[in-house]
Formats: structure tokens, C-alpha cells, sequence
């Protein structure tokens, strides 16, 4: 799965938290690179820009639970 998240997250900055991930999707080519998933987030305006925001989930939300 590709995300074109790193210019504004580090993998370090990931490291121990829950995100939200759709998963299965038809395969798409980015960058060359076949994904099958995306993670969720959203942009919001913040000092006369755009900022990505992964949506990232409680700790007491474990990995595999459900989302209605």
C-alpha cells in the first residue's frame, strides 16, 4: 500500500499507532508502484496551507476492530 504521506510524516512518527486503513481496493499503479489500499485522512487549512492529518485511533482501539 502506498500513501504519499512522507513529506509530512516520518516513519518514526508512525511507530505505535493505530491508523485507519481501507483495504482490497482494485489495484492502482502510483509512483510505478501497484497499491491495493489507502490510509484515511484528512486536510485541513492550517497557517496559509493545506496539512494532512492521518486519522489515528485511541490506544484502547485494537488493530482488526470494526468501523460503523
Amino acid at each position: 500500500m502506498l500513501s504519499g504521506i512522507k513529506d509530512t510524516y516520518s516513519a518514526d512518527d508512525l511507530v505505535g499507532k493505530t491508523l485507519v486503513a481501507i483495504t482490497n481496493l482494485p489495484p492502482r499503479k502510483m509512483m510505478g508502484v501497484e497499491s491495493c489500499g489507502m490510509l484515511l485522512s484528512a486536510i485541513c487549512d492550517y497557517d496559509g496551507g493545506e496539512l494532512l492529518n492521518l486519522v489515528v485511533l485511541d490506544d484502547s482501539i485494537h488493530a482488526g476492530a470494526k468501523l460503523y
